[in-house]
């Protein structure tokens, strides 16, 4: 196998996407078999974990949140330390380094000890979210604009966002880590002009066995977030195209019958 992109005592910051292996890059699955180390979050599921050859070096930097195992600069020093000592460092995160991934910060300490860095990018929740739910997040007439925020803050801290330009009636908002904020979500974008009745959907264990989607409307939000276990990850879809979810097409019929008309 060529390694001319992959040198020793270099690193790849790897998008594992939502979860399902099957929706992981080529390159992806190139990466993380020729690495000598693996530094994985918490949201990298069992599967895809399995991929990593048995000889392959392990680590377990996961963030969720409330339950940080390392803080991002020791994730940093580890990185950096591998990487000096010779190895293939893949950082595997979940979904796509770029989106709310933590990559600059990784990319900046890589760069200022001189190690050779690059990025492999993955389908991000809000993408295999879409695809499961049969929806489009742009849509022309309803969606021109597809905003892209986190709701997830240190404790503490108070929720501040734009909240009239994420209620703009022409654009598909995707909250990642939004459960336990919803409630306040809900409540500001209603006072910032959104329509009570906006569409939303809450997808759970995005690609998974184990999916849910939950549709629902703007209003019960904070309700509908309440099914949801407190260790769920999970996405909030809010906006008009949400709710213009096309139905699963039935198989068509083997050649020589004829379907029944409705």
């Amino acid at each position: 196998m060529p390694m001319d992109d992959f040198p020793t005592g270099s690193v790849w910051l790897v998008g594992a996407g939502p979860g399902d292996p099957d929706l992981l890059t080529r390159k992806a699955e190139r990466l993380i078999a020729a690495a000598d180390i693996v530094f994985y979050d918490a949201l990298v599921g069992p599967e895809i974990l399995a991929m990593i050859p048995a000889h392959t070096e392990r680590g377990s930097v996961g963030k969720r949140s409330g339950r940080h195992s390392k803080d991002q600069g020791t994730i940093d020093s580890l990185i950096v330390a591998a990487a000096l000592s010779g190895q293939r460092v893949v950082r595997l995160k979940g979904g796509d380094p770029s989106i709310f991934g933590r990559s600059t910060e990784e990319i900046d300490a890589c760069r200022a000890a001189g190690i050779p860095v690059r990025i492999c990018p993955g389908i991000t929740a809000a993408s295999a979210a879409a695809a499961s739910g049969m929806i489009s997040l742009t849509l022309r007439g309803l969606s021109r604009r597809l905003t892209l925020v986190t709701a997830h803050l240190r404790e503490g801290e108070p929720l501040s966002l734009d909240w009239s330009a994420l209620a703009a009636p022409d654009a598909t908002l995707a909250v990642y880590m939004g459960r336990a904020a919803a409630p306040e979500i809900a409540r500001q974008l209603i006072a910032a002009g959104m329509p009570a009745d906006t569409p939303v959907m809450i997808a759970v264990h995005v690609s998974l066995p184990t999916e849910r989607l939950i549709a629902g409307r703007l209003d019960a939000l904070g309700f509908l977030t309440r099914t949801i276990g407190d260790r769920d990850p999970a996405l909030l879809l809010i906006g008009e195209a949400i709710g213009a979810r096309r139905p699963v097409a039935a198989p068509a019929p083997p050649v020589g019958t004829t379907a029944a008309c409705p």
